[in-house]
């Protein structure tokens, strides 16, 4: 037990490096960019490809705000459009 209150004012990666355990988010976002350069080097044509560069040809009707972030605008906002 770490025996740590509210109170103590302790931040989380301070928690998790005296116990050992990785951030979540982190960890996702590392196991996304390994996906992502997994289909990046396919070239056999299978749908993951082709899903991602898939754009509708009949766009709905867009609703009111900012719109939802994708997949693919996170890894294009950090490794550029190429």
């Amino acid at each position: 037990m770490l025996a740590v209150s509210l109170r103590d004012q302790i931040r989380n990666e301070k928690i998790r490096r005296r116990i050992s355990v990785t951030d979540i988010a982190q960890r996702v976002a590392k196991l996304k960019w390994k996906w992502a350069g997994h289909i990046a080097r396919r070239t056999d044509g299978r749908w993951g490809s082709k899903v991602l560069k898939w754009r509708p040809q009949t766009l709905p009707v867009r609703s009111v705000g900012r719109p939802e972030t994708g997949w693919t605008d996170d890894i294009k906002r950090v490794a550029g459009s190429r």
